[in-house]
């Protein structure tokens, strides 16, 4: 079976806890999550910032509207420097996203690292080629245009 990575980077003009503040927030992911996917997170930790073992749960539409149930969580934090989730149920067979971020001149760098796997062996990886990749890159792209308009674009 194969797994797949996408790496994407973001300079952003913002202070390391400005970005931490917004990146380390659930509240936030339908911001940076283009509509027609329907994002919406449906649980409630009582909790304002992610921490390790913390459970998100989101109802997604990823293809053809269809909506999907998505359970991640949060395995690694390190404040102001990274978090990693990892689906516990949904649409791939695996999903680690590193999130990471890193002071420079200027601002911060932004690297997100999605490792996966598509369900269903070779129909996934047929799957993949046809549609996950370019989706996942839309999504990303997409969330590289949000944070833009966010927190300004990144000049030097």
């Amino acid at each position: 079976m194969a797994f797949y990575q996408l790496i994407t980077t973001q300079k952003l003009p913002a202070s390391i806890s400005e970005i931490w503040d917004f990146i380390s927030s659930p509240d936030n992911l339908k911001e940076i999550t283009p509509e027609h996917m329907g994002f919406i997170v449906t649980s409630n930790s009582g909790a304002e910032k992610m921490y390790p073992g913390m459970i998100i749960t989101y109802k997604v539409s990823p293809l053809f509207g269809i909506k999907l149930n998505w359970m991640t969580e949060i395995t690694h934090v390190k404040d102001f420097e990274y978090f990693v989730d990892e689906q516990r149920i949904g649409p791939y067979s695996m999903w680690h996203h590193q999130h990471k971020i890193v002071a420079i001149e200027g601002g911060v760098l932004m690297t997100d690292i999605v490792t996966y796997q598509p369900p269903m062996g070779i129909l996934g990886a047929l799957a993949n080629s046809l549609i996950i990749k370019n989706q996942l890159k839309q999504i990303f792209d997409y969330r590289a245009v949000a944070l833009e308009k966010r927190f300004g674009k990144f000049i030097i």
